[in-house]
């Protein structure tokens, strides 16, 4: 659930002093994530990409601390500290979530592509290829996160929650529906998407357009697009779920950020 992220692995070694000072303050955000959240800076992210990482790409000192940015799309990638291989795909622009009119608006980039591809880097970490159904790109609803800053999680799935889609995909087409069993707890609405890549076609116009009553309330919704096979064809499972009293609109649920679906080292 925490999105505060940091990427030090690409920094020059602090000196003794330095690191210390380091440990320190990522102790007290620590604590302060575990004792208030609701305190949390809710613009690390933003802060992150837009004050760190796009200035020192400019300058032609790569893109610390993210692992990525791609000028010609507007995104950034960021090792999220939450997990061994979480990643973060952020806009270098800003917008602050699904709810944001830039994410409907035509000619907007295709983040989910954008994060799909860089799945490789989740794999990097784990020094392990993954099958394309245990790997699922998350989004939370506006009234389910803790950045105000747009982000897609890329990350492993829950082993249990892959088992149950790898069983139901047979069941899905090109129409939203609501599905006939839970996963973890939830009933979600759920589409095919036949292809190896997403090309041009946006999950966020998918939810939009399919479901009646999304386009004027994307912020009560979340989304989770999660690869996919079709009897040997490649494609995805996209999955949707709005919050309400009860809970949900938090996709990041049916992700495992302890990546146990991945084969063992």
């Amino acid at each position: 659930m925490s999105d505060l992220i940091w990427r030090t692995s690409q920094r020059p070694a602090p000196s003794a002093q330095g690191a210390l000072a380091l440990r320190l303050s990522l102790l007290v955000v620590s604590l302060a994530l575990t004792a208030a959240p609701a305190q949390a800076d809710r613009m690390a992210l933003w802060n992150i990409v837009h004050g760190q990482c796009e200035p020192h790409f400019a300058a032609g000192q790569g893109p610390k601390p993210c692992v990525d940015v791609d000028a010609a799309d507007g995104v950034a990638l960021l090792k999220d500290l939450h997990g061994v291989a979480q990643e973060l795909a952020i806009p270098t622009k800003r917008i602050t979530g699904i709810e944001d009119p830039p994410v409907l608006a035509p000619g907007a980039p295709n983040y989910f592509a954008y994060a799909w591809r860089e799945r490789v880097e989740v794999e990097k970490l784990l020094k392990h290829p993954l099958s394309r159904e245990s790997i699922g790109i998350s989004i939370n609803s506006s009234y389910s996160r803790s950045q105000d800053q747009f982000h897609l999680h890329i990350d492993c799935m829950d082993k249990g929650v892959a088992a149950a889609l790898n069983n139901y995909v047979g069941a899905l087409d090109e129409t939203f529906r609501r599905m006939t069993v839970p996963l973890n707890g939830r009933v979600y609405w759920a589409r095919r998407i036949d292809g190896e890549d997403l090309g041009e076609r946006s999950p966020f116009q998918m939810l939009a357009a399919g479901i009646d009553g999304a386009k004027d309330k994307m912020g009560a919704w979340s989304l989770i697009l999660v690869g996919a096979d079709f009897s040997g064809k490649p494609g995805f499972a996209l999955l949707a779920d709005p919050a309400e009293r009860l809970g949900g609109g938090h996709a990041e649920d049916l992700q495992d950020h302890d990546c146990a679906i991945a084969p063992p080292s």
